[in-house]
């Protein structure tokens, strides 16, 4: 690169290929199990009457409480002939269209170890657990795992829009963050809600939070927060309207619509918004994680 060119630090490792997949799934020792054990546990405890049900039923489906962190090859073996898809090891957050490759071909990327006890309630970068527990459960319903594998092709188009950062909104409020309605309840099936018992309690009874219909007009406008609990979480009516409003949506058009940066505050409720539950933002009000509020 020439100077002047910024150029983002991350560097891949010498002993990966250039899909950035690890060579093996690592072998974890008994404590590494017995952290996922008790997690799984945990969140298994937080998770009924706040999960969706394609969650509960993946999870049965996977058998992921069969004792220590799953085994990739068994857990692809099973998936695939679900839904096509597997997992995959990776060692880190890993680039976007190599996220994106991934996604496209029907492979999941997880990370390739696990949380510390210091680090038991809170990690920043996704983990085996956040990976595999959060996400590759919904990866059993037909419908979102195509949406999945939508998303990925999409994040090419999006690269060439220079709208990552649209993209990854859709991402962080649908498969992140993303509530479902069933029945006249609301259920979690978002996978940084999945894996955490704070955030599950948070958004699905939680008075602080905004709760509105899924636009993806409005939610690739709307910025995120990634290190405290969600002031806003978008609703879809079910996994079918999810594809319906993303993949039938002519994002080429949408793109050349958005502004530079975000148009809208991820506290904010707008005019054009169809909203369930208009928040006191009580927490972040308080100033979050931070301040030591308690999510109410």
């Amino acid at each position: 690169m020439p100077d002047g060119v910024y150029t983002a630090p991350l560097r891949r490792p010498a002993h990966l290929a250039q899909d950035w997949l690890e060579p093996a799934q690592r072998r974890y020792t008994g404590d590494e199990n017995a952290i996922w054990d008790e997690l799984y546990h945990r969140q298994m405890e937080v998770l009924p009457g706040r999960a969706c049900t394609a969650f509960l039923e993946g999870t049965e489906r996977l058998d992921l409480g069969r004792g220590g962190v799953p085994d990739f090859e068994r857990l692809s073996a099973e998936l695939g002939a679900l839904t096509g898809w597997s997992v995959v090891p990776v060692p880190m957050l890993i680039p976007d269209h190599v996220f994106f490759w991934h996604l496209a071909n029907r492979r999941f990327p997880a990370g390739n170890f696990i949380r510390t006890r210091d680090t038991f309630d809170y990690i920043q970068e996704p983990d085996v657990f956040h990976d595999v527990f959060g996400h590759v459960p919904m990866l059993t319903d037909p419908v979102y795992a195509d949406y999945m594998q939508a998303y990925g092709r999409a994040g090419w188009k999006a690269m060439r829009h220079n709208r990552l950062k649209a993209l990854g909104a859709l991402y962080w409020y649908t498969v992140e963050f993303g509530l479902v309605k069933e029945g006249d309840a609301l259920r979690a099936y978002g996978a940084g809600i999945l894996s955490g018992p704070r955030e599950a309690v948070f958004a699905i009874e939680g008075q602080s939070p905004n709760r509105v219909m899924l636009n993806v007009d409005r939610v690739v406008r709307t910025d995120y927060v990634i290190d405290d609990l969600q002031p806003t979480y978008f609703v879809i009516e079910s996994f079918d309207d999810l594809f319906r409003q993303t993949v039938g949506r002519d994002f080429d058009r949408l793109y050349q619509a958005l502004g530079p940066g975000f148009t809208y505050a991820n506290t904010a409720v707008i005019d054009v918004d169809d909203v369930l539950h208009h928040g006191t933002l009580e927490y972040h009000l308080r100033g979050g994680r931070g301040s030591g509020a308690k999510p109410v």
